[in-house]
């Protein structure tokens, strides 16, 4: 029993010691059931020795019964051989013998109480270490779980500030200008090159395609005005006619 509570004390002594150090909780149980699992080791070795001195004492016990029978048959030897004085002596002897096995014996059976007891207590040492071991994992996982749980929340609290938001929104601003200066660069660009006349002609034919032509188109349909005529530039041979040629 009093090796159990040195352990014990021993145990509580190391554990205040690292909770009192501790910064990670998962580090601390680790170390915690390394603690818990020396201490068995050393729990076993005292169990071992009272086992031992357990087996001792059987041991003498034992001899001092064959002693005690020894003596007896010297007796007996020399009550056959008439000597009594001898068989006596011998029978004194054997008395020796069976007040060393008597005590050996007490002392034998309290010793073997005190080693079931021993080994029961060692069992429920191992069982609240096992016990231990399955707390640990599961006090990790919580913690695990409540670490993920406040990096969430922490990155929340980031994105509730708008300050991240409000330069999204200015750089999205930044990238629309930047758009809108290429498209006029571009279209500056094409007014500045190239023949001019050419691209009033182009766009005359455009306008003459567009949607007065198709709104005519639609009116001629319904019955509500002429067939419009295409209009078209004269090709170059007819540019190049002179007045002379068109009265021909």
């Amino acid at each position: 029993m009093g090796i159990f509570s040195r352990l014990g004390t021993l145990i509580k002594s190391n554990l205040n010691d690292l909770i009192s150090k501790a910064e990670d909780p998962q580090k601390m149980l680790n170390q915690i059931v390394v603690e818990m699992q020396n201490q068995l080791v050393e729990a076993k070795k005292q169990v071992a020795v009272s086992i031992a001195d357990e087996k001792r004492l059987k041991k003498n016990w034992d001899e001092q019964v064959d002693l005690s029978k020894e003596w007896e048959r010297k007796a007996m030897l020399a009550v056959r051989s008439g000597d009594d004085a001898l068989a006596k002596e011998a029978l004194l002897r054997k008395g020796d013998h069976d007040k060393q096995q008597l005590e050996f014996e007490k002392q034998w059976r309290l010793q073997k109480d005190a080693v079931e007891k021993l080994k029961e207590q060692l069992r429920t040492l191992n069982d609240k270490i096992e016990e231990a071991k399955r707390k640990k994992n599961i006090l990790i996982a919580r913690q695990k779980r409540a670490e993920a749980q406040r990096a969430i929340q922490e990155t929340m609290r980031g994105l509730s500030d708008t300050s991240a938001f409000d330069t999204f929104e200015r750089m999205a601003q930044r990238v629309d200008q930047i758009e809108a200066e290429a498209e006029a660069s571009s279209e500056l660009g094409g007014e500045l090159t190239g023949d001019s006349l050419q691209a009033k002609f182009k766009a005359l034919e455009a306008g003459g395609t567009g949607s007065d032509m198709a709104l005519a188109e639609l009116k001629a349909k319904m019955g509500l005005g002429p067939v419009p005529e295409v209009r078209s530039l004269p090709s170059h041979a007819a540019s190049s006619e002179g007045p002379d040629q068109k009265g021909k």
